[in-house]
């Protein structure tokens, strides 16, 4: 007899979202220990400060919206567009932006506002920040069958990762579950 499991679990090799992904924003980030960011001509020793920075980027892009980048790193890192307000372990370790060739390139000619421009920036640190804290599940289905002399064996049927979130990585899973059962269903019916 043939039943089936479905297992979520942290995805341990998921697609990197700054490399792997198209992206409408640009995040320059500088750290001595981390290789943080999308790849830039910009180099940390061509600026003395995090201003003198956004002066360039600002000077060489038509920017809609700049914010700054926070890394807080104890006991592993993590990225935000607000400060930590830990004077040790955080700090500003960049900018993230959106220029007007990357919305054109991206949404058309589509209206931005403040508002979606915000919202847009801090989603995408949001799933950086999830890639760089192993905040990404893999659903693994498994058949489970049970042999003529009663052991059980598992054997994977299917399996999918790089879900952003948990609850959609289960609510996949469920689904496709769910064939493998209506199919179990039909055989044992037809």
């Amino acid at each position: 007899m043939k039943t089936y499991e479905l297992e979520i679990e942290q995805d341990n090799d998921p697609m990197n979202p700054r490399t792997d992904w198209d992206n409408i924003t640009t995040i320059i980030s500088f750290h001595k220990r981390y290789d943080l960011g999308d790849k830039t001509d910009y180099k940390s020793s061509d600026f003395s400060s995090w201003d003198e920075l956004k002066e360039q980027i600002e000077s060489d892009n038509k920017v809609l919206m700049i914010k700054p980048l926070y890394m807080y790193d104890h006991s592993g890192i993590t990225i935000s567009t607000n400060p930590f307000g830990c004077q040790w372990d955080s700090g500003q370790i960049g900018w993230v932006f959106i220029t007007e060739k990357q919305w054109t390139l991206m949404m058309g000619e589509t209206e931005y506002t403040d508002e979606k421009l915000n919202d847009i920036i801090d989603s995408d640190v949001k799933t950086y920040d999830q890639y760089i804290t192993g905040d990404v599940y893999q659903y693994t289905i498994y058949e489970i069958e049970t042999c003529d002399k009663g052991h059980e064996h598992k054997s994977v049927v299917e399996c999918c990762g790089s879900f952003f979130s948990e609850e959609e990585c289960e609510g996949e899973g469920m689904n496709v579950l769910s064939i493998y059962t209506k199919e179990k269903e039909n055989i044992e019916v037809g």
